[in-house]
C-alpha cells in the first residue's frame, strides 16, 4: 500500500476529490491510503497562526517555520519518505517521476501557501521540489491533488495494466484516439480499422497513430522518445514518409 501524507492549511480542500471515483475505489480496496495534517495543528498560539509577514517587506504573508517544520517532523517520525513540495521553482512533474513515486510505500507532500514557506525548512527538511508548469497557483492543495491522482493511478491494481500500458507519455509518446458507439455519429463514421477484426492492424493502426499525433501536436517529445530508444525501425519508416526525420 502508497501512502500519501498531505501537509496543508487547507485539508477541506481535499475531502471531495479524495471521496470520489477512483481515488475512493482505491482506498477502499486498501491500495493507498491518504491522511491529511492541518499544519495549524502544531501552532504555538491560541490563534493558531502560521503566517507572519516577510523579512524586508513586500506584499503577502510567509508560512512560518516552527509550526510547519513541527508539522513535518510530527508527520515523518523515524521513517525517512520524500519529503516532498509544491512549488512553482520545483522540477517539472511528469509521467516518470509519477511512475517512479509510484513505486514507493509512503510519499510526503507539502502544500505551500500565501508567498511561500521560510526558506529554513526548505533547506533543513524537504527533500524534493515538484512544479506542475510554469504558472503559480494560489497554494500548493491543487498540485498536491494533480500528483496524488498522477501517482495513484499507477500503483498496481487501482487501474487495469492494460489501461495505463499505451496512454500519453508513457512510453514518450501521446496516446491514440478513442471511438465508442455508434459507429457513425452526425456523420462522421469510426476508422474502418476498428471493425475489422484483425488485431495486429488495430495494434499498427494504433501505434501510428500514437506516432502522427505526437508529431502534430507535441514534436518535441518525438525527439526524446527517439534519444530514449522508444522508437522501433517500422517507427521511423513511418516517421519518415510524414516527414519527419530523427536528429
Amino acid at each position: 500500500m502508497l501512502t500519501f501524507d498531505i501537509l496543508t492549511l487547507f485539508p477541506a480542500m481535499f475531502v471531495g476529490p479524495t471521496t470520489e471515483s477512483i481515488l475512493k475505489r482505491a482506498q477502499q480496496a486498501g491500495l493507498i491510503a491518504v491522511r491529511l495534517h492541518n499544519i495549524r495543528d502544531w501552532a504555538a498560539d491560541r490563534h493558531r497562526t502560521a503566517d507572519d509577514a516577510p523579512y524586508g517587506g513586500g506584499a503577502g504573508m510567509v508560512m512560518k517555520a516552527a509550526p510547519l517544520a513541527a508539522a513535518i517532523r510530527a508527520t515523518v517520525g523515524t521513517e525517512t519518505p520524500p519529503v516532498i513540495l509544491l512549488a512553482p521553482d520545483g522540477e517539472r512533474f511528469t509521467q516518470a517521476i509519477a511512475q517512479e513515486l509510484a513505486q514507493l510505500e509512503r510519499i510526503v507532500l507539502v502544500c505551500g501557501h500565501y508567498e511561500g514557506l521560510d526558506e529554513r525548512v526548505r533547506e533543513a527538511l524537504i527533500t524534493r521540489e515538484v512544479s506542475l508548469g510554469d504558472y503559480v497557483l494560489t497554494g500548493g492543495e491543487l498540485a498536491a491533488l494533480v500528483v496524488l491522482d498522477a501517482v495513484a493511478r499507477l500503483v498496481p491494481d487501482v487501474l487495469d495494466a492494460a489501461s495505463t500500458a499505451e496512454e500519453s507519455h508513457s512510453d514518450g509518446l501521446l496516446e491514440y484516439p478513442h471511438y465508442t458507439r455508434p459507429a457513425i455519429w452526425e456523420g462522421r463514421p469510426i476508422p474502418p480499422v476498428l471493425v475489422s477484426g484483425h488485431h495486429g492492424e488495430v495494434a499498427k493502426w494504433r501505434r501510428r497513430e500514437r506516432l502522427r499525433r505526437t508529431l502534430v501536436r507535441r514534436p518535441d517529445l518525438l525527439a526524446r522518445a527517439y534519444a530514449d530508444g522508444h522508437l522501433t525501425r517500422a517507427d521511423l519508416t513511418y516517421l519518415a514518409e510524414l516527414g519527419w526525420a530523427a536528429g
